[in-house]
C-alpha cells in the first residue's frame, strides 16, 4: 500500500545522501519496537514494510512519509526479493531515508542479510537495528523459557519452511533429536506432522512437552499444548494458521502467563 507520495521539495536545499536502516519491528505489539527503531521510523522518508511487521506503529511516522507494502503471503501475493532490494537501493540514491521495517529481528529467517548485502554491493549507506526475535520473544509472551536452570542448558532455533527429507532440506534431524535443548521451530504450521514424526523417529521422546504458539504479541495470540506426539493434531483441531512457531522441550511443560 502507497499511504502517501513524498512531495516535490524544488530546490528546498543541497542533495542529503540517502541511507537505509533495517529495523527488526519485534513480533506483533509496536510496544516490542526498540527506542532506536521507534526513532528511525518517525525519521523516515520511505518505509518498506512487512505483514508481520507493527503496523500500528506507522501512526508514528510523519504525515508526508511513503509507505509501500513490499509482504509476502503464503500462497498468495508476494514482492519479489530482488525487488525490494531496488527500492532500498533506488530510494537511498535518490537521497532519502529508507527504512525497512520486518517483524521479530531481519536477520533471523527474515532476508536482512540479503538486504545488506545488496545495498553493499551498491555502495549504499545501511545500518541495522536489531529487534525483539519472534523465535525468544514469542515463547516468553506465552509463559514458556526457553531455558531453565533446572531443566535445559540450551535453546535450538530452526526453520520448518521445509519438511525433513526434502531436497531443499540442510538439517540434520537426527542430530536436533538428540541434541538435549529447547527446539523452537519458525515457519513450520505445515510441516508440523512431518517434523514430529521424524523427531521421534530419530529418538526424541514422544512424550516430551510442546506448544504451539500462534499470533504471538497480538491480541489474537493463541497457545496450543501437548506434547510431542499430539501436537501437530492439537494445532490443527484449534486451527492454528502461520505466524505460529512450535517449543519442543521440557520447558514447554511450564506455565507462567
Amino acid at each position: 500500500m502507497h499511504r502517501s507520495s513524498r512531495p516535490d521539495h524544488g530546490d528546498a536545499g543541497p542533495t542529503r545522501t540517502g541511507e537505509v536502516i533495517l529495523i527488526g519491528g519485534g513480533p506483533g505489539d509496536p510496544d516490542l519496537l526498540t527506542v532506536g527503531g521507534l526513532a528511525a521510523l518517525r525519521r523516515a522518508d520511505v518505509i518498506l514494510t512487512d505483514r508481520l511487521a507493527p503496523l500500528a506503529s506507522l501512526a508514528e511516522a510523519r504525515p508526508d512519509a511513503e509507505v509501500i507494502d513490499v509482504g509476502k503471503v503464503p500462497g498468495g501475493r508476494t514482492t519479489r526479493q530482488e525487488t525490494i532490494d531496488q527500492l532500498l537501493v533506488d530510494r537511498a540514491r535518490a537521497g532519502q531515508l529508507v527504512v525497512r521495517l520486518k517483524g521479530g529481528d531481519g536477520f533471523i529467517f527474515g532476508r536482512g542479510g540479503e538486504e545488506w548485502e545488496a545495498c553493499l554491493a551498491a555502495g549504499v549507506p545501511i545500518r541495522v537495528i536489531p529487534g525483539v526475535s519472534a523465535s525468544t520473544g514469542v515463547p516468553g509472551l506465552a509463559g514458556v523459557p526457553l531455558t531453565h536452570r533446572d531443566l535445559v542448558q540450551g535453546y535450538t532455533v530452526v526453520s520448518g519452511h521445509v519438511p525433513p527429507g526434502h531436497p531443499s532440506s540442510t538439517l540434520d534431524w537426527a542430530a536436533l533429536a538428540r541434541g538435549g535443548t529447547t527446539l523452537v521451530i519458525m515457519m513450520g504450521v505445515a510441516t508440523l506432522p512431518a517434523i514430529t514424526a521424524e523427531l521421534i523417529k530419530q529418538g526424541m521422546p514422544a512424550g516430551l512437552p510442546a506448544a504451539t504458539i500462534a499470533d504471538g504479541g497480538l491480541p489474537s495470540m493463541r497457545v496450543v499444548r501437548g506434547d510431542l506426539a499430539g501436537i501437530a493434531e492439537r494445532a490443527v483441531t484449534a486451527g492454528i494458521r502461520p505466524p505460529a512457531i512450535t517449543v519442543i522441550g521440557a520447558v514447554a511443560g511450564l506455565e507462567f502467563a
